[in-house]
């Protein structure tokens, strides 16, 4: 027990160390490529629009946005990368009605005449997965990759390489099913000039300007080039039930995060992180009701077996029961929350934390 509380210290740590140094480790016109190039892959316009702004009052030029918008279409195909670079163009379009002069920046130089695009892309190509790489099985996918991504993208120099790779990870993240390609790119990242402290505050700012699925998937491939052992957490998608804003009000009766939505009718949604739940507490004269609608999560009642709520359980607490609920240790939980037969003198009692043993124990 106490080796895992050591463990999950040092997680915590780590977690901690990225969200509070992140803006010290990645400059702002990196978080600004980073997001701007998830939220693409997402295909989350209105979030891009927002980000395009912010990237651009934080020292992102027109030049380089245009950019990685533009690479991006040889990872997340021609749709998205359109949709994007609409989204620029209607952005620009407002700042300067509204006055604001943003930073044109420099256009990539011009190649030489007798450039060479597939020598120079096999190049490229070889420095960033640190050794000669053929696609033999479709030699024209080999072709395209060294000539046209790596020897005609890749050249134009008003972004640099390790800004592409910035780029491209934090993409991928934003596509499910892609973990090896992201994996690769992590380690291609290194080799093109990324710091490991760049990548490794990456999931943090991801988790809080484009979501934790992303976030997660970073963690994960993140793991499997560094070392060390990585529990996937299942994440839930937020535009679907809402998140809410930070439980402050309830935070002294909860162990770890939680977050609230108020409801049409009395009703909420409340969002736990994984290890989150409530203490011990008892409805007096009126009965709770939870239904889960997202990620995974437990209900124990005083003396009896812990039940698992996955999407649908529902859960009538009877009045004067004492019990606790949240998220399970490795998935993000939803549930919506609500009381009915309410009598006259209803109230809530809170009572002791659900100890890490207890829960540990489930």
């Amino acid at each position: 027990m106490k080796k895992h509380l050591c463990v999950f210290a040092f997680l915590l740590s780590v977690l901690t160390m990225n969200a509070q140094n992140m803006e010290d480790i990645l400059t702002p016109r990196r978080q600004g490529l980073a997001v701007i190039a998830s939220l693409e892959a997402k295909g989350d316009i209105a979030g891009l629009e927002t980000a395009i702004a912010r990237a651009l009052d934080n020292g992102l030029t027109i030049s380089e946005t245009k950019e990685a918008l533009s690479q991006l279409y040889a990872y997340t195909g021609f749709p998205r990368s359109l949709n994007a670079l609409g989204a620029l163009q209607r952005v620009l379009e407002q700042r300067k009605a509204a006055g604001i002069v943003d930073n044109p920046g420099k256009d990539a130089d011009p190649l030489p005449a007798d450039y060479n695009a597939l020598k120079q892309g096999t190049e490229v190509q070889t420095r960033l997965t640190g050794k000669p790489f053929n696609y033999s099985f479709v030699p024209a996918t080999d072709y395209y990759l060294k000539a046209h991504l790596f020897g005609d993208i890749f050249a134009r120099n008003n972004l640099s390489f390790a800004d592409r790779e910035i780029v491209t990870v934090s993409a991928i993240s934003a596509l499910p099913g892609c973990e090896p390609q992201l994996i690769a790119h992590v380690s291609g990242a290194r080799n093109m000039g990324v710091s490991d402290e760049e990548l490794r505050a990456l999931p943090a700012l991801l988790e809080s300007k484009v979501g934790t699925a992303e976030a997660e998937r970073l963690r994960g491939a993140l793991a499997s080039v560094f070392g060390g052992e990585y529990i996937p957490v299942q994440t839930v998608d937020f535009s679907v039930w809402p998140k809410g804003e930070p439980n402050t009000a309830y935070a002294k009766y909860f162990t770890g995060n939680s977050f609230l939505a108020q409801m049409e009718g009395g009703m909420a949604n409340v969002t736990f992180e994984p290890r989150c739940r409530n203490n011990w507490h008892i409805h007096h004269k009126q009965v709770q009701v939870l239904i889960c609608v997202a990620g995974r999560g437990w209900y124990q009642e005083w003396g009896k077996e812990a039940v698992p709520m996955t999407p649908g359980t529902i859960i009538a607490i009877p009045a004067e029961v004492k019990h606790w609920h949240g998220a399970a240790k490795d998935s993000w939980f939803q549930h919506l929350t609500y009381h009915k037969d309410v009598k006259d003198g209803a109230s809530n009692e809170w009572l002791e934390p659900v100890s890490d043993e207890h829960y540990d124990a489930l």
